[in-house]
């Protein structure tokens, strides 16, 4: 037993001896790229500058709220469900809705909604995908009397703790297995529309826009979507892939007008990868379903009077080697630096493309070896080289990154309404229930906000402003979200050599992250709050007071004797006791 226990012991002082060692490794490694970082944030910073003049007002691409609500209610899906009409013939059109209307009225029976509820849930082909889908529709159906779906909400709520206070409560809201847990999610989309206008939304685009801005100054791969800049170690373009970066002065027609716009590239970018950039400067602070598809357009190249060329990805001068197709470039067509193409408005089977490296997988190879490889390859060590790569690109991100993060946890601003509301809830249900580890009140918080709301939109921006994310920002999106749900566990958070390397990455910033959520979660139900409550109480307390002593339930249960207790008591008041 006494050999076990000193085991134990000298196996916990090496995994923390580890522990340090590697965040000593990380915090030298990112001194080495200090002034890489600082050079590349002073480049992106007067980029930024450029952009936030336009952002603070309309230059906010941000989606109205039907567009919104949709993309959040109903992820993925490519019709637009609000949008639709009924798909019925005239003649049984009007029955219809009159049956329907009664629905509704249905619905707006809380004993009927709720045994509705848990009757579909009792069903054994009644999969996840339909609990979330049934949520929405009913958000929908109800989205004009938020103050019954709301109780409606807490009654069902109140079942699922019931349910889990006997087995896990940790384990509460920690996914979205049932219907309420879909209404909530839809619930806080709701509440919190407003926060993101006015609040959250800027940082988020201005950290979608340095994100974009860094990756299109290196190499993206068009095919494998691997790119040199990025924060995802299993998206990063690990060849020294040669390449210079371009000016161009695009001719773009408009019409009659032709107008000349410089534009930044480099010279191994596809002509659609050129055509984006184009786009991007063109339609600079549009909403990206403003702008025209890259393939709506050609990119003619002009060398005197008589040299015209439309550049294309894929045509007669593609270099094929085997079964090998590579995608054409501005290198592939000898563009040099500020030559002249022009976009103008318009518009093989057997070949495996590429663009910048050949993908490994082999066609021929079967699944399940093409599987066994990916991760022996991903078993590997990530050489330091290309660590170095990652540190600088978070290191230039990093005031993006924090901005964000602050901007959802600050707590210096008043907390939205019906976070404090909704948390306040919970607090209830676990006094209710007797629960009183602060750890599981805490869980909850974390699991139906942060982790719930935010997650969601800081991997998916698209579905509150109108952006286009590709590949390459999908891969960094998801190392910040990551992180941020790294912040919110209430469990130490340590790295190891064998860590992932996103962990790795943001191994120094999660602790600061960690105080952030945990001051969030505890300020939501701080006497601060009670206390900026009850000033309105004063201002108005012989109204109030008049008020309860009128209202025949109210004095039956004493209610302006209880507020006369609680003047006594905040302000010194002497009453009538």
């Amino acid at each position: 037993m006494v050999l076990v226990v000193i085991l134990m012991y000298r196996k916990s002082k090496q995994a923390l001896r580890d522990y340090k060692k590697v965040l000593l490794q990380l915090e030298t490694m990112e001194i080495n790229v200090g002034d890489q970082c600082r050079k590349e944030f002073t480049d992106l910073m007067t980029e930024m500058m450029d952009l936030s003049s336009d952002v603070g007002g309309p230059g906010l691409p941000l989606l109205d709220y039907r567009v919104y609500a949709e993309r959040v209610f109903f992820p993925g899906q490519q019709m637009a469900l609000l949008s639709r009409q009924l798909d019925l013939p005239e003649s049984r059109r009007l029955t219809v809705e009159q049956g329907l209307q009664q629905l509704i009225n249905l619905l707006n029976n809380r004993l009927f909604l709720t045994r509705f509820i848990h009757t579909l849930e009792a069903q054994q082909g009644f999969s996840q995908r339909d609990r979330g889908y049934v949520a929405s529709l009913l958000t929908i159906a109800l989205h004009d009397k938020l103050e019954y779906f709301t109780e409606v909400m807490k009654s069902l709520l109140q079942d699922l703790v019931q349910q889990y206070v006997t087995k896990n409560p940790k384990l509460m809201l920690r996914r979205t297995e049932t219907v309420v847990e879909k209404m909530l999610t839809n619930w806080m989309s709701i509440c919190l529309y407003s926060f993101l206008k006015e609040v959250a939304g800027e940082p988020l685009y201005m950290l979608y826009r340095a994100i974009k801005y860094q990756v299109d100054k290196g190499p993206v791969d068009a095919v494998t979507g691997k790119a040199k800049r990025t924060l995802n170690d299993s998206h990063l373009l690990r060849e020294d892939i040669d390449y210079c970066a371009m000016t161009l002065t695009v001719l773009v027609k408009n019409g009659v007008e032709v107008q000349p716009c410089p534009v930044k590239v480099l010279d191994v970018d596809t002509i659609t990868q050129v055509k984006d950039k184009i786009l991007d400067q063109v339609y600079r602070g549009a909403p990206f379903s403003q702008r025209p598809a890259a393939d709506s357009l050609d990119l003619e190249w002009r060398s005197g009077q008589a040299g015209h060329l439309t550049l294309s990805d894929d045509d007669v001068t593609a270099i094929v080697q085997g079964h090998w197709k590579r995608l054409n470039t501005l290198q592939h067509y000898k563009v040099r630096t500020y030559q002249t193409p022009m976009l103008e408005g318009e518009e093989e089977e057997g070949f495996r493309l590429w663009h910048l490296v050949k993908s490994s997988e082999d066609p021929e190879i079967p699944k399940h070896r093409k599987s066994s490889m990916r991760e022996r390859e991903r078993a590997k060590a990530i050489p330091e080289i290309y660590l170095t790569r990652l540190l600088s690109m978070k290191g230039t991100l990093q005031k993006f990154v924090d901005d964000v993060f602050v901007a959802i946890l600050n707590t210096k601003r008043p907390p939205p309404i019906a976070v404090r509301f909704f948390f306040d809830f919970l607090d209830d249900m676990a006094e209710k229930h007797g629960i009183d580890d602060p750890d599981t009140v805490h869980i909850w918080k974390t699991n139906s906000l942060p982790l719930r709301f935010w997650v969601n939109i800081l991997k998916n921006p698209q579905f509150v402003l109108d952006v286009q994310i590709t590949d390459s920002i999908d891969a960094i999106l998801s190392v910040i979200a990551q992180t941020f749900i790294d912040s919110c566990t209430t469990s130490e958070h340590k790295v190891g050599r064998d860590s992932p390397v996103n962990k790795l990455l943001y191994a120094r910033e999660i602790p600061r992250y960690k105080q952030l959520v945990e001051s969030f979660a505890s300020e939501m139900n701080s006497v601060v709050a009670l206390h900026e409550l009850y000033k309105y109480i004063s201002k108005y307390y012989d109204q109030v007071i008049m008020s309860l002593e009128e209202d025949a339930s109210g004095q039956k249960m004493q209610l302006a004797y209880r507020l006369q207790q609680v003047a006594a008591l905040v302000e010194n008041k002497v009453t009538d006791l």
